[in-house]
């Protein structure tokens, strides 16, 4: 059998210091967790298109890439998958409040860095933290560093 990393995407998107976050409930536990909007590649879409879907789906926000901030590999320490995640930077616009979100997100929200780390136990991974920090120190690539081969 051949091991195979999930591919993921996700968003950092940030305005006057603070980062759009979604809340979903905890998997395998009580409680809640705290995310960039983020989920799974699908069958058919680039990795652009997948980050500006899985926002859409997660935040009711309309967002456009402008940089690729980097990929993280993830495995989480009680588990045998390996996550691949790329990670965006835009912005957002066109806000449809009463678009019901995806399926398991409880809300979107706006979080300074400083309320997140106060949440730390409740951060869906450590790639939430570290991504923000990335930003911050003004790490950017160009969009083209990604090449999709239909």
């Amino acid at each position: 059998m051949v091991w195979t990393p999930r591919a993921t995407v996700a968003a950092v998107i940030e305005r006057e210091g603070r980062f759009l976050i979604v809340e979903e409930p905890a998997r395998n536990s009580e409680g809640t967790v705290f995310n960039q909007p983020a989920g799974h590649l699908e069958k058919d879409e680039s990795l652009q298109q997948a980050v500006i879907r899985e926002v859409n789906e997660e935040t009711a926000w309309q967002f456009t890439p402008q940089y690729i901030l980097g990929v993280y590999q993830y495995q989480p320490p009680a588990g045998d998958k390996t996550y691949m995640r790329t990670t965006y930077v835009g912005t957002v616009d066109n806000h449809q409040p009463d678009q019901i979100l995806e399926d398991g997100i409880i809300q979107a929200c706006w979080l300074t860095r400083s309320e997140l780390l106060a949440r730390s136990s409740q951060l869906r991974s450590p790639m939430v933290i570290e991504c923000i920090d990335d930003y911050l120190k003004g790490i950017r690539y160009p969009l083209e560093l990604y090449r999709n081969f239909e």
